[in-house]
């Protein structure tokens, strides 16, 4: 995203710099002008491809997106930090930072991702500098299914809470999140899906934020959903999916 931005940024300065040369040439020949006028004309249309590239790229990959996600999913952290793979983490840590410091390292991961307040409550408790995200789902949310465009949500239960279909509507710059919007009018909290390029396949867990209001969904440490971001894990996961997963989230955050 950050290379595409700066190309589209590339142009749109090119085009600008050819304005501004036109405006100060008032006493040069028409021929000049004219000139000068085609090559803003063309610089535009460039710059106009090059957006429509991007976004029909960013397109092709949200489809992508929701076919990879194609499963139900629960929870990530009350698996993976399950008492069984406590030792795991410890050797994942310790590889990177040295057995001495690894128990700590592994508090302090946990910690980060098992906050329990979100929005203005969390925003009030952090601001001291110290923080935690909280990553479970909420809206009364047990499990998660993807199913093409369909994205439904199941409570403890089983009772069907939210399902709705989705199409993308853009990017998310924060985070590089897909953002999807829901084809129902009253979708209330599920209006909006704000989703990571994560899958199964790839990072063995995914990671979302879901809301009504998409400005406040660009947020993460201010607004209605400050210090949220949903992590899911399949209900099928395998005891590989764990392992993967564990030793990428000690490496993504350990490593120097």
């Amino acid at each position: 995203m950050k290379q595409r931005k700066l190309l589209t940024s590339l142009f749109l300065a090119a085009a600008l710099s050819i304005s501004l040369l036109t405006g100060c040439g008032n006493t040069g020949s028409s021929t000049s002008e004219t000139k000068q006028t085609e090559n803003s004309a063309t610089e535009e249309q460039t710059t106009s491809v090059q957006k429509e590239s991007e976004t029909d790229e960013n397109q092709d990959a949200a489809d992508q997106l929701l076919c990879d996600l194609k499963g139900t999913y629960q929870e990530l952290w009350p698996v993976i930090l399950a008492d069984e793979y406590d030792q795991l983490w410890l050797d994942d840590s310790a590889a990177i930072v040295g057995e001495d410091n690894a128990q700590a390292a592994v508090e302090k991961m946990s910690s980060m991702v098992t906050g329990t307040v979100t929005g203005e409550e969390a925003v009030e408790t952090y601001k001291d500098g110290n923080m935690a995200y909280d990553c479970e789902f909420l809206q009364n949310i047990d499990q998660f299914t993807f199913d093409g465009t369909t994205i439904s949500g199941v409570d403890e239960e089983g009772n069907d809470v939210f399902s709705h279909s989705y199409h993308y509507v853009g990017m998310e710059e924060t985070r590089g999140l897909y953002i999807y919007e829901s084809d129902d009018a009253d979708s209330g909290e599920f209006t909006y899906f704000c989703i990571a390029p994560d899958t199964m396949k790839t990072t063995w867990h995914i990671e979302f934020r879901y809301g009504s209001d998409l400005d406040a969904l660009e947020k993460y440490d201010a607004g209605e959903y400050a210090y949220w971001l949903a992590a899911g894990i399949s209900v099928d996961y395998t005891k590989a999916d764990v392992e993967n997963c564990i030793q990428l989230f000690c490496k993504e955050n350990l490593s120097e």
